[in-house]
């Protein structure tokens, strides 16, 4: 009987209606999972810092995250202004000196040695969170100023609220001084930023860990 037979419908032309159904089915999950990507992305930057924020309250403590040009300075004026106890400064290499962060923030002395503390062990933000929860705890701290970039916060903030559920967070997003002139996402280099930061951040959200998290042989000193 000859594939185009008209009394033949089923033979034929059903298989092809599936693959068809199939193959929109198919398209439609492609478009709705663009479209949610997108929305998401779009929710993710209209969420962030466009200017630095002044802060509004004090903390027990304070932790800056390292990986921005301006965190640390930012952190440190907060604790000269007594904003918090003590300052962690989490994710510092373990050949980097107290004074050589002084030096290159342009920190007085005075500040850093009375009570800066360096933490060693992180290797990525899960690591700050699991060494700066140890830090807080062991000084009793119930409230934390968190200070890092305004596009790296969001995650920052899911990791650090996993590892110490029981503490207060205070976040003050740091925005770099260029992005305040030209326009965070303004340029496609800052789109490819914060779009793999949202990646990172849903990934972080949906409980992807990464690993290792802390270095071995590795702590917090006061120098």
């Amino acid at each position: 009987m000859s594939r185009t037979d008209p009394h033949d419908p089923a033979g034929t032309q059903a298989p092809l209606r599936r693959v068809r159904r199939l193959v929109r089915a198919a398209l439609v999950l492609v478009v709705a999972a663009l479209v949610s990507v997108l929305a998401g992305f779009a929710l993710f930057v209209a969420s962030l810092q466009g200017r630095e924020a002044q802060p509004t309250r004090s903390a027990d403590g304070i932790v800056v995250l390292t990986g921005g040009a301006e965190r640390i300075p930012d952190a440190t004026i907060l604790l000269a202004q007594h904003r918090g106890q003590r300052l962690l400064i989490t994710g510092v290499h373990p050949s980097t000196t107290l004074t050589e962060i002084g030096r290159a923030a342009q920190v007085p002395d005075d500040v850093l040695k009375c009570c800066v503390e360096l933490g060693r062990s992180a290797l990525n933000t899960r690591g700050n969170a699991i060494e700066t929860a140890q830090w807080a705890r062991e000084r009793g701290f119930h409230s934390l100023l968190v200070v890092t970039s305004s596009w790296h916060m969001p995650r920052a903030l899911v990791e650090l609220r996993r590892a110490m559920p029981d503490i207060e967070l205070v976040p003050f997003p740091v925005v770099a001084r260029e992005d305040e002139e030209k326009g965070l996402r303004s340029t496609l280099a800052s789109a490819r930023l914060l779009f793999g930061e949202y990646v990172k951040f849903v990934g972080t959200w949906l409980g992807v860990r990464s690993w290792p998290a802390l270095a071995p042989q590795s702590g917090i000193s006061r120098s």
